[in-house]
């Protein structure tokens, strides 16, 4: 590995870091993408300590021209699209972004890998969302896609240019369907760190209350620096395949919440209120995922289960 080198868009977010560190790790040459390398705090990178580590760049992604001389002139030999609006109850409000960062930036990337070196292995960061519902039926890789927010819209889109790409150009392209996975990294726009820093200032005494939406919508919750090696691992077959990546085990958020509340010695029942406010225009009930093919192909699957994750995002509040 150590003549890789590796191009990762969204290298600040929370999977680009844990990925950059892992490459790191196998000896690659690591480089990032920023739209202002000079004024982004890269906190992420920084708390793993690898800031100095990776080779950051200033770079617009749907700027065409900055992005081929900056292909042109690297030619890695894997680039990971990791960027672009991560938050589905956020692409209600801002749906065109969101579209925009998740679809035309990884088109420029295809059209530039197409015509610069069609032989760079691509990995595009897609998601569960795109599913939708599934009645409670496992999804496989094989399952339609139903999208019911501007988000699963945009990495539904975004699916199918990997797919034609792959299939018109025979480039090694691959489309990571990648179920919910936490970490400290997660801003608190995401329901499972409002819980966490909620349920930890209760159980110091705040007498707020944790306010949510439904808790009756059921997910698949995993660690996300294990799901960087699968990332990984996607790259190094020998054939391009899209992989569901999940732990297998689906719990609703009033277990999540639960959980939460439990392992600091609280009932959840006295301090969680609803607001109907919070429920979105669409939301998915029940987003369940079968990852037996990354089992079989790429010898992967997941340790940490939501009780683990629960006591690891507890563990990391508590200790800073």
């Amino acid at each position: 590995m150590a003549n890789k080198k590796a191009l990762i868009f969204g290298v600040s977010g929370q999977d680009g870091s844990y990925l950059a560190q892992f490459l790191l790790s196998k000896g690659y040459e690591v480089w990032g993408t920023s739209r202002d390398s000079h004024k982004s705090t890269f906190s992420n990178i920084k708390k793993l300590g690898i800031h100095k580590q990776i080779n950051l760049v200033t770079v617009s992604n749907d700027d065409f021209q900055k992005l081929s001389n900056l292909i042109s002139e690297l030619l890695p030999d894997e680039i990971y699209y990791l960027a672009g609006q991560s938050s589905v109850g956020l692409s209600f409000v801002e749906p065109k972004e969101t579209i925009s960062s998740n679809v035309l930036g990884i088109l420029n990337v295809l059209e530039i890998c197409r015509l610069i070196n069609k032989k760079i292995r691509i990995y595009y960061a897609g998601s569960s969302e795109c599913f939708g519902d599934t009645a409670g039926l496992a999804a496989t890789e094989e399952t339609n896609f139903h999208p019911q927010s501007p988000y699963a819209v945009s990495k539904t889109s975004a699916f199918w240019l990997v797919d034609n790409y792959r299939n018109a150009y025979d480039m090694f392209i691959c489309y990571g369907i990648l179920f919910n996975h936490e970490s400290p990294f997660r801003s608190q726009r995401f329901v499972t760190q409002k819980i966490i820093s909620t349920a930890l200032r209760i159980s110091k005494g705040s007498q707020e209350k944790l306010e949510l939406g439904r808790l009756d919508i059921s997910r698949d919750w995993g660690w996300a620096q294990e799901y960087i090696e699968a990332m990984w691992l996607m790259l190094q077959q020998d054939s391009a395949e899209d992989f569901i990546i999940a732990t297998g085990e689906t719990n609703s958020l009033k277990q999540f919440v639960g959980e939460s509340f439990n392992q600091l010695g609280l009932d959840w029942k006295n301090h969680v209120v609803i607001n109907k406010d919070l429920i979105r225009p669409s939301e998915i009930s029940i987003s369940k995922a079968n990852p037996i093919k990354a089992l079989k192909k790429l010898g992967w699957k997941a340790n940490y289960k939501m009780a683990d994750v629960v006591k690891m995002l507890l563990n990391d509040s508590q200790s800073n």
